[in-house]
């Protein structure tokens, strides 16, 4: 990708109707550059629907990606649930697929009391049947395991970070708010800039050319995420995040996932922030 992309997550509440169309429409409309499909209850899309989303998001020049549905467990002890997510995996990449999007995002696993190396090694053995399974179908949709905002899921930075270094096909989803919320810390322009200069180093300049970003205000507690808020209702510092973006001349897509009714809001003003910043 040549720059860095801002847009909401599903669809806008101003979008003329509920549809994926009509929001890839409003997006374009509103000078964004991107959007996020929400299969999160499940992929509920079909073959036809999917050519004409991918028709839309052509025309309309606006970057697609999806998230997969919140029941994916590659941790999962019964093999029926484990295949289950694995297939919401597969769904998930193939309508993305045909809708033209670029990546796949979802939350890949929870620790389930287990010792974090086991459940990494895990994750990485099911990425890797899920790559070969997508190469074999010529499917070239990332396959993006997300930074998780609680404890008790799996997906650390450095965990995201060393299954896109080890499994082909697999790249980080980046979400800084989780991040935060689940440390605490990491909400400076230093920590910001810290977090980039891992995935260089970690991932190579590529990985900076090809990011997927997720970001909102969040509320969190001792044990991580609590929930999404507004940025201007949370302390997360996004005027310091988009300038460590800039300094580093990250390219890719900066998906918004505050709350439904705030989302074209903040996603317009992070847009306008990191413009107002790299004119400086």
């Amino acid at each position: 990708m040549d720059r860095l992309l801002f847009g909401p997550a599903g669809v806008l509440p101003s979008a003329k109707a509920k549809s994926t169309t009509a929001a890839i429409e409003r997006v374009a409309e509103l000078g964004l550059g991107c959007m996020e499909l929400e299969f999160v209850k499940g992929v509920k899309m079909g073959r036809e629907t999917a050519l004409t989303v991918a028709e839309v998001a052509n025309r309309s020049k606006i970057a697609l990606t999806a998230h997969g549905p919140y029941y994916i467990n590659l941790n999962a002890r019964e093999p029926d649930k484990l295949n289950a997510s694995r297939e919401r995996v597969l769904q998930t990449a193939r309508i993305a697929s045909l809708c033209g999007a670029t990546s796949i995002v979802f939350h890949a696993a929870f620790y389930m009391g287990d010792p974090s190396a086991r459940v990494y090694d895990q994750v990485k053995k099911q990425l890797q049947h899920l790559t070969t399974q997508l190469r074999a179908e010529n499917n070239r949709v990332w396959i993006r395991p997300e930074v998780t905002g609680k404890a008790t899921q799996f997906g650390t930075l450095e965990e995201v970070a060393q299954l896109s270094a080890e499994v082909q096909g697999i790249a980080p989803c980046i979400d800084f708010a989780h991040w935060h919320a689940r440390t605490g810390k990491f909400n400076s322009y230093g920590e910001f800039m810290f977090i980039l200069k891992q995935v260089e180093e970690k991932l190579g300049k590529q990985a900076l050319n090809n990011m997927h970003i997720h970001i909102s205000g969040i509320d969190y507690g001792k044990h991580g995420e609590i929930k999404h808020l507004n940025l201007a209702e949370s302390d997360f510092n996004y005027v310091d995040f988009v300038k460590a973006l800039r300094h580093y001349k990250v390219k890719g897509l900066v998906i918004c996932e505050s709350p439904e009714e705030y989302r074209e809001e903040d996603s317009l003003l992070l847009q306008k922030t990191y413009k107002a910043a790299s004119s400086h």
